[in-house]
């Protein structure tokens, strides 16, 4: 019985991570439309889009202070049910700064979600790689599903109905959650939630060497998967002329990889070390980015899309690195203020492509993206090769 409700909380964790994926995953595809009808550029388009991904980062801190203060299950709840209504102010918004600004808001509540749900896994999950694996693959099943499905709602009814697509997931998964998956104990109920914020406090929790070493890694992984979740289909759709539903599918794809890799990953990190795995990740997906560029015809392509989608899947490792370094009391407010850190500075990913895409075009904009991807992979080598301890 006790195995059957963990399953419970970690399948309705990795459905409400799928529907705050899916609010986020729903805008890509039809980006080309929204800047036509808002008539906005793409560096216009990527400055919304990572002032949404800089909100979801900068929720990440509060979220594990407030999952330690009142528990996990009503934050998770406050994520999926404003992440369901942000979509649907979005697909109403008027104008481009009101789009802008629900957006932001969409990443607010959204972001409440992922520290807060590691932390509960951590609670009832020895096998922590396997489960953030498990509830990892909530994000790339809603990028293998919401792409194709606002592709097509996209081109036959608009974007505004093709982002409103959220509601129809979101509703029964509050329901589900709010129903099945029990409150549980704050960790920190009586502690003050100012001090939680001293910046002593948390300078002390990111400057530890391998705290800090696996933060650079987290930033330089994170800035390229932003850049790709933004523009992949536009750059398949600008750079090698595929038409927006085949460049959905082909973004669907991606996240197929990303689905199995999250669980194989995560899997992997257990039995092997976190670092192997990362480093396999990030090595992948140099290869993939730059056959993106050079690559002609759908087979090569297809081939790049995957290994790409291998490189993304890093997160499952590379979070329980992080967890690694913290302590029980630590995990909440720690692993929330790490996933702060990395998702703000590496939300720049969406508006530093499309500003390096309208300058210099899209094949220089990938190339760029595949060497950041090989940085972190020379970094891990350099940290066994030389035994730095980080």
């Amino acid at each position: 019985m006790r195995w059957r409700y963990r399953t419970t909380v970690l399948g309705l964790c990795l459905l409400a991570f799928f529907v705050t994926y899916f609010a986020r995953m729903a805008i890509s595809p039809v980006i080309p439309f929204i800047a036509d009808d808002f008539d906005v550029s793409n560096t216009q388009i990527g400055f919304a889009l990572s002032g949404m991904w800089l909100a979801y980062g900068l929720s990440q801190f509060p979220s594990g202070v407030l999952g330690d203060r009142y528990g996990e299950k009503p934050v998770i709840l406050v994520a999926v049910g404003g992440t369901t209504i942000a979509s649907l102010l979005l697909a109403f918004a008027p104008t481009f700064a009101v789009f802008v600004a629900f957006a932001v808001f969409l990443g607010l509540v959204a972001g409440l979600h992922y520290a807060v749900a590691t932390t509960l896994l951590s609670r009832t999950y020895d096998e922590l790689g396997r489960a953030v694996g498990i509830h990892s693959i909530g994000g790339p099943l809603a990028g293998l599903v919401a792409p194709v499905a606002a592709a097509w709602v996209g081109v036959r009814f608009g974007w505004r109905p093709a982002i409103a697509l959220t509601l129809g997931v979101g509703i029964p998964v509050f329901a589900a959650f709010a129903w099945l998956v029990r409150s549980t104990l704050p960790r920190r109920p009586d502690q003050p939630m100012r001090e939680r914020f001293e910046l002593a406090t948390l300078r002390e929790l990111v400057s530890r060497p391998a705290v800090a070493f696996t933060l650079a890694i987290a930033i330089l992984g994170t800035f390229i998967v932003q850049g790709l979740l933004t523009f992949l289909p536009t750059f398949l759709i600008d750079y090698h002329h595929y038409s927006a539903p085949l460049a959905g599918a082909a973004f669907s794809a991606f996240f197929v990889v990303r689905t199995v890799g999250q669980f194989l990953l995560g899997e992997f990190s257990d039995r092997y070390g976190r670092d192997l795995a990362i480093g396999t990740a990030m090595l992948a997906g140099t290869i993939g980015l730059f056959g993106l560029v050079v690559g002609s015809g759908l087979a090569a392509i297809g081939i790049a899309v995957v290994l790409a989608g291998v490189g993304s899947s890093f997160f499952a490792a590379l979070d329980p690195r992080f967890l690694d370094q913290f302590g029980d009391t630590e995990q909440g407010a720690g692993f929330g203020l790490v996933r702060t850190v990395y998702t703000v500075v590496g939300s720049a990913g969406s508006v530093g492509v499309g500003l390096f895409a309208d300058l210099f075009g899209w094949g220089p904009s990938f190339v760029v993206l595949a060497g950041l991807f090989l940085c972190p992979f020379l970094g891990l080598v350099t940290n066994r090769l030389f035994d730095l301890g980080y």
